[in-house]
């Protein structure tokens, strides 16, 4: 088998089938499988997968949870009942754009030894009741397409599993940690990234659906911020504090970047809470950064600015 495509789905009933055909799409010349771990939805989310198996049985395979087992289990048994050399991901209220990308991702890796991982862009499809979601944007990732590393991984989770197609071999046995976390895309890609670099290709294959049922989109930002500090302090031991220093900053710098938004809008409090955030996930050891950490300590204690953030303000311009 040459790919998985791994698909997990809970209470998508009213995106699934189109997330489904999307895979069926692809203009492949290999065999594939659709790997669909479906988590005992409440909705007509298992109709539509076992009609979809009875049209298609001999591509895809379903499996059918007995119990509702939550979204990591999920993930990480689906990843493990794939059976081909690569994986490719989506969920069951996301798609796919493009119908020519997995052989396009599968000829590259398949030319390009050294990469581990694979992916591309997303757009973002925002569904009503998502007006008032915080960190709205259109399309991701931001950063430049080309080769990164597994310090790139940690610093920002850019690859988006929807987009992505990974050796297989490079999965690891998953750790007993991250069945507690939220975030299980970040974490394995960083995983697999230890094995080989990350191509990004400046294409746009999914589109990527934030509606409020999403179990990640919908939380608070904040929140957000601290089950990702929480998911890569499990990870910095994971890999021996290897990447202390990456990861460190990776999980600071968020609060201090609220932190000056909380006072540019004149939010004392909140910009206390960001600074002692953005120093117990160890940011006062992060370079440069003693001078802004100072002025925003005094404009949360005192509600003055002082002299300090001038100097600080000017030292970050340097």
């Amino acid at each position: 088998m040459k790919l998985s495509v791994a698909m997990i789905t809970y209470n998508h009933e009213r995106f699934i089938g189109q997330a489904i055909e999307s895979i069926l799409a692809q203009n492949v010349n290999f065999e594939y499988e659709i790997v669909i771990g479906e988590d005992r939805s409440t909705d007509g989310t298992r109709a539509v997968v076992k009609e979809f198996y009875r049209r298609h049985p001999d591509r895809i395979k379903l499996l059918l949870r007995d119990r509702n087992v939550g979204a990591m289990r999920n993930f990480i048994e689906t990843i493990n009942a794939c059976e081909g050399e690569y994986v490719a991901f989506l969920e069951g209220d996301d798609y796919w754009t493009a119908t020519d990308r997995l052989q396009k991702q599968v000829d590259y890796l398949d030319t390009h030894p050294d990469r581990a991982i694979c992916c591309g862009r997303a757009r973002a499809v925002y569904e009503s009741g998502t007006e008032k979601f915080e960190g709205r944007w259109d399309l991701v990732p931001p950063c430049p397409a080309g080769t990164y590393t597994v310090e790139d991984t940690l610093k920002s989770s850019f690859v988006l599993l929807c987009t992505t197609v990974l050796r297989r071999e490079f999965v690891p046995l998953f750790p007993q940690w991250l069945l507690e976390m939220k975030l299980g895309d970040w974490p394995l890609c960083a995983m697999v990234a230890r094995h080989g670099k990350v191509e990004l290709m400046d294409e746009i294959m999914a589109a990527y659906r934030v509606h409020i049922g999403g179990t990640w989109s919908s939380l608070p930002h904040v929140t957000r911020l601290n089950e990702a500090a929480r998911m890569l302090r499990a990870l910095d031991k994971e890999f021996g504090y290897q990447y202390a220093d990456v990861i460190r900053e990776a999980m600071a710098t968020p609060y201090l970047d609220l932190a000056r938004t909380s006072r540019s809008k004149g939010r004392r409090v909140d910009t206390a809470k960001h600074v002692v955030h953005y120093i117990r996930n160890g940011g006062w050891r992060c370079p440069g950064s003693a001078r802004a950490v100072a002025g925003l300590i005094t404009y949360g204690v005192i509600g003055c600015w002082y002299k300090v953030f001038s100097r600080a303000k000017s030292a970050d311009q340097n």
